[in-house]
């Protein structure tokens, strides 16, 4: 039997303990244990909320290089039936974040040991599930001493085998919007609805409007998803209901459709607070900015990763997916590539099973590519 490899062994531990955003605790302790078992000579450690910040110290530092990782998990029962499932009822790593710092500290062990010129920062961060900690992590005190000059992450792709990476220039995820519309009518016995105001009706109204919004106010050339997820409203089956609640997602590939598809949707809501005589609510809850890579960096980053062995690249299509990555690239050059995993379910799936074989692949070629970037 093959030795269990060390960072497969740490992806198995923290996949047990999934927490959710900014509650990573036991994340956060598990991988300041590990880091303060490598070398401290170069390593500068802070903690923020319950992310981590390490730098690591050039030999002749003439820029820094960042690397993220995110580390909490989302609320789902897992259902691998894995012999390291999660011990955390209700939570799970679905969308392969366990990887991502099991990967990081791979590359984390390596320069601890082996420095390059240039400093390197290794930044985990909480939250990128929601509410998002990208954002408030780029504005701590910190990260504005310690910015890098350019930063690079990856995300798990279920659907690409095993030494795939797959990545492009310019725009890879969408801008994404959280949705969340309550409506408050008149409440009333199923018997006499002529004095009441139902917002069953009201909510199921408000959806067949809100799908008129990509097709009629979105040019066709962009693209757009409005989804409605999840519908509550009432209390019995023989009661009107006076309150209902729309949960939904709004994706877009330009910040223009993402304003145009909101104005769209405020004023849809007014009209059903005339037509239904009700009152109305809109939060966009969490708001993550597109992921647009740099297209110099990527460019050359796939031209370095096609010269290595037992990598495959793909110049992959933009997609719809959110992270909040893309606040950090929006101030910071860098770029996000996925890597290839080969699992059967997709992300966010409660029997994601990432093929493990991913994570060394990926500290070698990261290890790589920031040695050659950070000696340059």
């Amino acid at each position: 039997m093959s030795r269990l490899s060390p960072f497969v062994a740490i992806r198995r531990d923290l996949h047990k303990i999934p927490e959710l955003g900014f509650q990573e605790f036991k994340t956060q302790q598990y991988l300041l244990d590990y880091i303060h078992t490598l070398p401290q000579e170069r390593l500068e450690i802070k903690t923020w909320k319950t992310g981590i910040f390490v730098k690591v110290r050039g030999t002749a530092p003439r820029k820094t290089i960042g690397y993220r990782a995110d580390m909490d998990g989302l609320p789902i029962t897992e259902e691998t039936n894995l012999p390291y499932c999660s011990e955390h009822e209700g939570n799970m790593h679905a969308c392969g974040h366990d990887i991502h710092m099991s990967i990081a500290l791979g590359v984390l062990t390596h320069f601890a040991s082996h420095p390059i010129k240039d400093d390197l920062l290794f930044i985990f961060q909480p939250a990128e599930e929601g509410p998002g900690g990208a954002r408030p992590m780029l504005e701590s005190e910190i990260m504005k001493t310690w910015k890098p000059d350019m930063i690079v992450a990856l995300h798990i792709a279920p659907e690409y085998p095993v030494g795939t990476i797959a990545t492009k220039e310019g725009l890879l995820f969408a801008n994404t919007s959280e949705l969340f519309i309550d409506l408050k009518g008149k409440g009333g016995h199923a018997a006499f609805p002529h004095l009441a105001n139902d917002m069953v009706v009201a909510a199921c109204s408000l959806v067949t409007q809100l799908q008129s919004i990509v097709s009629r106010n979105v040019d066709p050339l962009d693209s757009a998803v409005i989804t409605v997820g999840k519908i509550s409203g009432g209390t019995v089956q023989n009661a009107i209901a006076e309150r209902a609640r729309l949960e939904g997602t709004i994706r877009t590939l330009s910040v223009e459709s993402m304003n145009k598809v909101k104005e769209r949707i405020e004023a849809i809501v007014k009209g059903i607070e005339i037509g239904y005589q009700c009152e109305a609510t809109i939060d966009y809850g969490s708001m993550y900015h597109q992921v647009y890579n740099d297209e110099k960096l990527t460019a050359e980053f796939m031209q370095f990763v096609e010269q290595l062995p037992d990598v495959h690249v793909v110049r992959c299509k933009e997609a719809m997916t959110g992270e909040d990555f893309g606040y950090m690239l929006a101030e910071i050059p860098g770029f996000m590539f996925w890597l290839g995993v080969d699992s059967p379910y997709g992300l966010h799936h409660a029997k994601l099973t990432p093929d493990e074989r991913a994570i060394d692949k990926a500290i070698a070629l990261l290890t790589s590519y920031m040695t050659w970037k950070g000696n340059e």
